[in-house]
């Protein structure tokens, strides 16, 4: 097993910089060179620290002999950056977390794909020497490479890791219900606005397909100029409404692929003195808790969000303890509500 010296001695530096660099000494600044040089010894050398590599060997060798309150769980948020205030993640987390607790195990880390993009999150969330992981969304190879070689037990919620379990609702089935309403209300000029998923490319993002699927099924053709991708950002949410309802060739009805971003689009539409639905018609996707609150109660597709984490849950416990049968995909149903929106 590597030690810290081979590390240093690797990466040319002395022991010391390799620890203030791995602990994010906020006292001594590296150059970028010196950083990468390091990282890439770390990588190379699959190094841990001795204290983290002896538990994690202790924990597995007592895979079917613990106490689930010395047992760490770790959960992994995707593509948002706000931790504790996306009421999607946060109804899944709620979930996961509960089933936990009910079963005894400890959820002691939460980070999120983009804290991770900094390398010391990235290790010192390793030293925790988690036994299993819950991760909503994909990660990025380099990352999930990383954890899979650390962390024995992985559940994944709506990823592309097929090697491991996951827990998802067909996202391309829950477009396809909320634009096809929006056309059996008699909307042709319908607009997208969402955001990518790990692959950067809109096209590729299962909700964009089953919007398009159900454009095409109904002899609509694709029109560019009206699909919008915000990457989930607030901000950009509510300027490309602007510009998708500031021209006279307006859409009538709006998918937007959350119901964050179908609340900003609504807010958008009332601050032009439109009507919704009488001038556009908009339908999001989650049914969050504060849908069916908002001024005008907003139509949307419900995904079973805190039955995804209880499930995601029950899966690992049954990992850890000692379930060896073939990764599980299952996929939970979703459901039409309809408001007033549409």
């Amino acid at each position: 097993m590597a030690t810290i010296r081979d590390v240093a001695k690797m990466a040319g530096v002395s022991i010391a910089t390799v620890s203030r660099i791995l602990n994010a000494d906020k006292t001594y600044k590296a150059s970028e060179e010196t950083q990468e040089r390091v990282w890439k010894a770390v990588s190379e050398l699959d190094y841990m620290p001795n204290q983290a590599a002896k538990h994690l060997s202790k924990q597995r060798e007592k895979r079917n002999n613990f106490n689930g309150d010395k047992v760490k769980i770790g959960c992994i948020l995707c593509v948002t950056r706000e931790k504790y205030t996306d009421p999607y993640f946060m109804a899944i987390l709620s979930g996961a977390e509960s089933k936990l607790i009910e079963s005894g195990y400890n959820l002691s880390v939460i980070r999120t794909s983009f804290e991770l993009q900094n390398r010391s999150i990235l290790f010192n969330t390793l030293n925790e020497s988690l036994k299993g992981l819950i991760v909503m969304e994909t990660l990025n190879d380099e990352i999930y490479k990383v954890i899979k070689d650390k962390i024995e037990f992985i559940v994944g919620i709506d990823t592309l890791h097929k090697e491991i379990d996951n827990v998802c609702y067909d996202r391309f089935d829950a477009a396809e219900k909320a634009v096809n309403h929006l056309i059996g209300k008699g909307h042709r000029r319908i607009a997208y606005l969402g955001g990518t998923d790990i692959s950067g490319y809109i096209r590729k993002e299962k909700r964009y397909k089953g919007y398009l699927s159900a454009l095409e099924d109904s002899g609509i053709a694709e029109d560019l100029n009206i699909v919008k991708n915000c990457e989930w950002d607030s901000k950009l949410c509510y300027s490309q409404t602007i510009e998708l309802i500031d021209v006279q060739n307006r859409p009538t009805a709006i998918f937007a692929a959350s119901d964050l971003m179908a609340m900003i689009a609504m807010n958008a539409i009332f601050e032009r003195n439109l009507k919704v639905p009488d001038d556009i018609a908009v339908i999001g996707l989650s049914n969050i808790e504060m849908s069916k609150y908002t001024n005008t109660p907003l139509s949307t597709i419900d995904v079973p969000k805190t039955q995804l984490g209880e499930t995601a849950a029950e899966i690992l416990i049954s990992r850890i303890k000692g379930d060896i049968s073939l990764p599980k995909k299952i996929i939970l149903p979703t459901n039409l509500i309809e408001r007033n929106s549409s």
